[in-house]
C-alpha cells in the first residue's frame, strides 16, 4: 500500500495545455475518485500516474518516492481499463497469470496469486474458460483479478463500469467497494457517474477543465459545494437555482435571510416540499410529472421561465398548468455569488 502526492503537474500538447496545476494528496489506503464531465481531464490525470502519459511539468510521487521518470511497470500500480482488455485466446487463468509470467515469477507463486485472486473474486469456476465464454461483469472480474495479482501499492480504474448494463453496473460497484474493504490498498477510480462517486469514494476529487474544482468526501461535497458547478454535477436530479427576481415574495422572510440581486440560491430537488402561500419560496407552473412509484420528479418553470424540478414521495394533486408552491428549511439552501459562482 502506498500514498500517493501530485505538485503543480501539467499536461499540455503542443501549445494546448489541458491539465492546469494539479495539487493532490491521496492517503495510504484511501479510495479516491475522480469525477466530472467528460473532457474535463479525469482519465489524463489517471494515466499521468499510472506513467502512461508524460508528465509536461511538475512531480508524481508514490510512497514517498518521485516517479517521474520511473517506468509504468516500475511504479507499483496496475490499471483497470473500460475495456477489460483480455487477451481472447487465452484462458482466464492464462489471462491473470500473464503479467506475473512475463515478469518471471516462480511458477508456484503465480499459481498461489491467481487463485487466491480468483476466490477474492468469486471466479474460481471459470478459470479454464476463455473469455468470450464470460458475460460482460466476469470479464471485468477476470480484468480486475489480473490486476489484483500484481499485488500492486496502488489499483487505478479507468470508467470500469461503462460497458456494463445498468443492473451488473450496481453488483460490480458493489464488489469493488468490498474488494477495497478487504484489500485496504489504495485506489483510485475515475469516472463520470456521479452515483458511483458517492457510493465508492472516501474522498471525491472533482475536476472541471484540467482543474480541480474541490476535494472532499461525498457528504462534504453534496452539502457545502464550494462553488455552483460543484453544487449542479454532484447530487441527481441537479440542484435547482434561481435569482433573487425568480423567488416569491416571502421568500427573504422563509429563508431567514435577505437574497440580493449578486445572489444565486441553491434548492436541491429532494429538499423542496409544497407549500402555502405564506411559506413559498419559489412558485411554478406544473408542466410534467415523472411518476417512477417510489417518488414522483415534478417538473415545473417560473413566471421569470426558470425550469426546475422537485422530488416528491407522491404526485402533487395540482392539475397540469396550475400554478405549485415550494418551501425548504432555511438551512439546506445554498447561496452563490452571480459573477464567481463561488459560495457566499
Amino acid at each position: 500500500m502506498a500514498g500517493l502526492t501530485l505538485r503543480d503537474v501539467r499536461k499540455s500538447y503542443g501549445a494546448t495545455q489541458v491539465m492546469h496545476g494539479v495539487d493532490l494528496d491521496i492517503d495510504d489506503g484511501e479510495f479516491v475518485v475522480f469525477v466530472g464531465p467528460s473532457g474535463c481531464g479525469k482519465s489524463t490525470l489517471l494515466r499521468m500516474i499510472a506513467g502512461l502519459e508524460e508528465i509536461s511539468s511538475g512531480s508524481v510521487s508514490i510512497d514517498g518516492k518521485e516517479v517521474n521518470e520511473v517506468a509504468a511497470s516500475k511504479r507499483g500500480v496496475a490499471m483497470v481499463f473500460q475495456s477489460y482488455a483480455l487477451y481472447p485466446h487465452m484462458t482466464v487463468y492464462k489471462n491473470m497469470a500473464f503479467g506475473l509470467k512475463q515478469a518471471k515469477t516462480d511458477p508456484a507463486e503465480i499459481d498461489r496469486r491467481v487463485k487466491g485472486a480468483a476466490e477474492i473474486l468469486q471466479i474460481t469456476d471459470y478459470l479454464d474458460r476463455s473469455p468470450r465464454n464470460l458475460s460482460g461483469g466476469q470479464r471485468q472480474r477476470v480484468a480486475i483479478g489480473r490486476a489484483i495479482v500484481r499485488d500492486p501499492k496502488v489499483f487505478l480504474f479507468d470508467e470500469p463500469l461503462s460497458n456494463l448494463d445498468a443492473a451488473l453496473r450496481v453488483q460490480t460497484r458493489l464488489e469493488i467497494a468490498r474488494l477495497h474493504e478487504r484489500l485496504k490498498t489504495t485506489m483510485i477510480y475515475v469516472t463520470h457517474d456521479q452515483v458511483e462517486a458517492m457510493t465508492l469514494a472516501d474522498k471525491i476529487v472533482v475536476l472541471r477543465d484540467g482543474r480541480i474544482e474541490q476535494v472532499g468526501s461525498p457528504i462534504d461535497l453534496y452539502e457545502r459545494p464550494e462553488n455552483l458547478f460543484v453544487a449542479q454535477f454532484i447530487g441527481s436530479p441537479k440542484m435547482n437555482v434561481f435569482s433573487a427576481g425568480d423567488l416569491a415574495p416571502n421568500a427573504s422572510k422563509v429563508l431567514g435571510r435577505d437574497v440580493a440581486a449578486t445572489d444565486q440560491v441553491g434548492l436541491r430537488p429532494e429538499n423542496m416540499v409544497e407549500s402555502d402561500a405564506d411559506n413559498t419560496v419559489v412558485e411554478g407552473r406544473l408542466e410534467l410529472v415523472e411518476n417512477l412509484g417510489e417518488y414522483a420528479l415534478v417538473h415545473l418553470i417560473t413566471a421569470s421561465g426558470i425550469e426546475f424540478i422537485a422530488k416528491s414521495a407522491k404526485p402533487p394533486a395540482a392539475e397540469k398548468g396550475s400554478a405549485v408552491g415550494f418551501t425548504i428549511a432555511p438551512e439546506l439552501a445554498h447561496y452563490f455569488d452571480i459573477k464567481t459562482g463561488l459560495r457566499s
